[in-house]
């Protein structure tokens, strides 16, 4: 089977050493153009009107194209400064400022890949995550929201630990490294496409979305493809309430595929509210979200038949 991401060609590999956070020696190169998207799968169409997209069915082929052949970031290590357990724990710290300013579910997943890009340009002084992760945060909510939270405000949330003039200062610096490529289809969007395609429950969409959402914890998600994660949180979730012969229709991965994803997001929903990473689960079991987190906990303790082991 033929997953989106065999029409991209791999990722152009750098390695610059930043000195400081917010400080970027080096700008990403222009990413080649890749042969054309996938095939829309059957019911596409169909699927954009779900998601009251009417006016976009016209251009529903290269949305799909769009989002689901997005790139992964480059396979490469943290650096030295900065563990999977710092990282952890500044991308939990996110969720909670996130989901006390009330913003909107994709403001967090571009914040989180803006950080991850930034940490895989170079290294970063360990004092100044806080900084970078608020900054990436603030430009985030340049391009998702409509109301932008004041940088007064986000330096009071970071404990008075950086200044305004700072938090400028690192989001100039990021613009500067990135290039200004702040354009990020991200996991999200994809699962909300998948759902439509496959006709999803409401109860089937808000466990995967937890699910997708705990894979922000996990270093390595930043390697997956967004398309793959959503794909594996949807199967995940799917699998979890239904067992066996509920598989995705289309199928755009193979099991194979999915095979260590649907086991590391298993894994997280399985460790509970441990400290440093407890913000998601703590979100998840509120009763505006149905007490998601327990009942993940409970289906993956005693899975149906063809749920994957964690």
């Amino acid at each position: 089977m033929l997953s989106p991401a065999a029409f991209l060609d791999a990722e152009p590999a750098s390695s610059p050493v930043l000195d400081d956070v917010p400080t970027c020696t080096s700008v990403p190169p222009e990413r080649p153009e890749g042969p054309p998207g996938p095939c829309a799968p059957p019911g596409l169409e169909e699927a954009m009107s779900a998601l009251g997209l009417q006016g976009e069915r016209e251009y529903a082929r290269d949305i799909f194209a769009e989002v689901m052949v997005c790139r992964a970031l480059p396979q490469r290590a943290l650096p030295r400064a900065v563990t999977p357990e710092m990282r952890e724990l500044v991308v939990d710290w996110l969720v909670q400022v996130h989901d006390y300013l009330g913003l909107a579910g994709d403001t967090l997943y571009l914040a989180v890949h803006l950080l991850d890009s930034y940490l895989l340009s170079g290294g970063v002084r360990l004092h100044r995550l806080q900084l970078l992760a608020t900054a990436c945060l603030f430009v985030a909510c340049k391009m998702e929201e409509c109301v932008l939270p004041e940088p007064a405000a986000l330096c009071l949330l970071g404990a008075g630990s950086f200044s305004r003039s700072e938090l400028l200062r690192a989001e100039r610096r990021i613009l500067s490294c990135l290039d200004f490529r702040l354009h990020h289809p991200g996991p999200l969007l994809c699962l909300e496409l998948l759902a439509a395609l496959a006709g999803s429950n409401p109860q089937v969409i808000l466990l995967a979305t937890y699910f997708l959402e705990l894979s922000l914890l996990e270093a390595e998600a930043a390697w997956w493809e967004p398309s793959r994660c959503a794909a594996a949180a949807l199967s995940l979730a799917h699998r979890a309430l239904d067992g066996a012969g509920s598989g995705l229709e289309p199928e755009l991965y193979s099991p194979a595929e999915l095979g260590l994803l649907e086991p590391c997001m298993a894994r997280a929903a399985l460790r509970g509210p441990e400290p440093g990473r407890a913000a998601i689960f703590l979100k998840y079991a509120r009763p505006q979200r149905q007490g998601t987190s327990l009942t993940a906990a409970h289906l993956l303790r005693c899975p149906k038949p063809g749920t994957p082991e964690p």
